[in-house]
């Protein structure tokens, strides 16, 4: 089968699906409030409440902030588990759902980032549930588009 046989828009609902249902959510399930923030070196970046980060650059709008720098360090800081979640739930998933499938607009910076993993697992559960939905919306010929860098980092 060549790439023009292929149903793209199954292809991607479909692997989408099985990592959320059986990689993502299995590995999240009970975390606690110690795992996510847990830093495992000091320094690591994280989510921190407002004011009490010592990273360059702190985003979000809320009560808690997600550390970052400008240019990024080399080599990578390490990163908690909430560090993770925020980027994934923001710039992998926010802000593609509003560029491509009308979601509200997301970005790093005007982002409510959780102060706990209940919450955060309830933004992460809240996203993907836009994916089933407005994938088939674009069809194979909207899967084919070529996408611009979006100016938060994510693809549009």
């Amino acid at each position: 089968m060549d790439a023009d046989e292929l149903d793209w828009n199954r292809t991607l609902r479909e692997q989408w699906e099985f990592h959320g249902n059986h990689q993502l959510r299995a590995r999240l399930d009970g975390l606690t409030d110690d795992e996510h923030f847990w830093s495992p070196v000091p320094d690591a970046w994280s989510v921190r409440p407002r004011g009490s980060s010592t990273a360059p650059v702190q985003f979000g709008a809320g009560d808690f902030t997600m550390d970052y720098a400008f240019p990024e360090p080399v080599p990578a800081a390490f990163t908690t588990i909430a560090w993770r979640l925020g980027h994934v739930i923001v710039g992998v998933l926010a802000a593609r759902n509003a560029a491509h499938f009308g979601a509200p607009a997301a970005s790093y910076e005007t982002w409510q980032y959780a102060g706990s993993a209940a919450t955060a697992l309830d933004q992460l559960e809240a996203q993907p549930d836009v994916w089933p939905a407005g994938v088939p919306g674009l069809g194979d010929t909207g899967l084919r588009v070529h996408t611009k860098p979006a100016t938060n980092g994510a693809t549009r």
